[in-house]
């Protein structure tokens, strides 16, 4: 998010002026130069933006317009907004007129709408739907397309689904299960969220229908927890293998390129950009960029420092090893140690990173039969994705494995190990351990 906040340093979810880029990175003259920028080279922008708090510091509206908030309800970074209480009509439209404007003003493509589920709203007009619409009506004045993608972690595809199905006619949703699957299988991390999580077989249900829990008992809500998606397309869903949320809020920040092997992180690429779903990839993690993404702030009220500083320190003191500290995020080197080191996109295996990765893209480009939703099994370690005319084979084992295939003549257009490895004898294909190979039949 660029909303303005207090300081030069912060993840951007302490916002509190939300009309206003901070000048740090350039205010309004520089967003406005980077969308242009963006736009020239065929890229489309989206922004994030926090409509279910505002920054504990700087806050003039708790003075000016205290019926913004209400006690109704909490979030876990302070007071709720008032969306359907007494005096909520101005505080919807500075919210709505806020995202309008983004889109408007800046030529903003689209929103992702942070923490949906933390805006509280039991009115007969949800703020999201009501949203929806009001940019809807105003991408048709404009003759052009805007997109509101909601981070829910409730599994509740309504978000998505067009209004006259019931839903609030967003234009796609989270889905955090894809990665919590993923990760805790390749990590054998259950702590926390993951818990429930760690089996293959939840990776083959998350690659089928981008939730793992539809419906189902989930041991971390100890409940049944979500709804079945079926019923929307595939690229309403954004998945992916690392972000902000599951990178910094880790005890010291680590990315996964310091757990994994770089064979263990291919394989794990693969099954998320070859996914039909619309993937995210984590700056820097094209390259597998080594530095961490650590939490980090700029704050001046003495209280709010120490709050933050011992509250960190608290959430994660079970989840740190012998000699590990939680980073300070007040002090300017916990900044400095998460800043991304372009250079390393041409030097030695990081290069090779990258290759793959646009490998993977073009792939996904090139195929268009990779967009359906797929079948799959478990074979072993071994995930086979099936689609018609391609199949994907994703090991997460470290063996070789054989696989057979339907009578078709089929051909290898990606192998992950590095040299390749996978031989193709006839309708059967071996490939070694920790690696994604994809074939196509003649008739793709």
């Amino acid at each position: 998010p660029v909303a303005h906040f207090p300081g030069q340093r912060n993840w951007g979810y302490d916002g509190v002026y939300l009309y206003a880029p901070h000048t740090v990175y350039g205010g309004v003259k520089g967003l406005k130069q980077l969308v242009d920028a963006a736009h020239a080279h065929g890229i489309a922008v989206i922004l994030d933006v926090v409509y279910n708090h505002f920054g504990p510091e700087g806050n003039y509206l708790w003075d000016i317009a205290p019926p913004a908030f209400t006690d109704r309800y909490r979030t876990p970074w302070g007071s709720a907004i008032n969306y359907d209480g007494p005096d909520s009509d101005l505080v919807r439209w500075l919210i709505i007129e806020n995202a309008l404007e983004w889109l408007r003003e800046y030529h903003i493509d689209g929103l992702r709408l942070d923490a949906t589920h933390a805006i509280f709203d039991v009115s007969p007009y949800h703020l999201l739907e009501e949203l929806a619409d009001r940019v809807r009506e105003q991408a048709i004045r404009l003759g052009r397309p805007a997109y509101l993608f909601a981070e829910h972690p409730l599994n509740d595809p309504r978000f998505a689904r067009p209004k006259v199905l019931g839903g609030y006619g967003l234009s796609g949703i989270w889905s955090d299960d894809f990665h919590h699957a993923l990760h805790s299988f390749l990590t054998g991390e259950q702590n926390g969220y993951y818990a429930g999580f760690g089996s293959l077989a939840q990776i083959a249900t998350g690659i089928e229908r981008s939730f793992v829990f539809a419906g189902e008992y989930s041991p971390h809500a100890r409940r049944r927890f979500g709804r079945d998606p079926s019923d929307l397309a595939p690229e309403q869903f954004v998945v992916f293998l690392q972000n902000h949320d599951q990178v910094g809020n880790r005890a010291i920040g680590d990315r996964l390129g310091a757990t994994l092997s770089e064979a263990q992180l291919r394989v794990a690429a693969a099954t998320v950009l070859l996914s039909p779903y619309t993937p995210l990839i984590f700056m820097g993690e094209e390259y597998n960029e080594p530095a961490p993404f650590q939490y980090f702030t700029d704050h001046s009220d003495p209280a709010l420092i120490t709050g933050v500083r011992e509250g960190r320190k608290r959430e994660f003191a079970d989840f740190l090893r012998p000699g590990q500290e939680v980073p300070d995020p007040q002090d300017p080197t916990t900044f400095t140690r998460s800043k991304l080191n372009h250079a390393l996109r041409t030097v030695g295996r990081h290069t090779a990173h990258q290759a793959f990765y646009r490998e993977l893209l073009g792939l996904r480009r090139k195929l268009p039969g990779l967009r359906q939703r797929p079948r799959t099994y478990v074979h072993g370690q071994t995930i086979v994705v099936e689609w018609p005319h391609i199949r994907l084979l994703l090991n997460f084992g470290p063996d070789s494995v054989r696989i057979e295939l339907p009578a078709a003549s089929w051909q290898i257009r990606l192998d992950s190990a590095d040299p390749p490895a996978a031989i193709l004898d006839g309708t059967s294909i071996t490939c070694s351990g920790h690696s994604a190979v994809l074939l196509t039949s003649h008739d793709e």
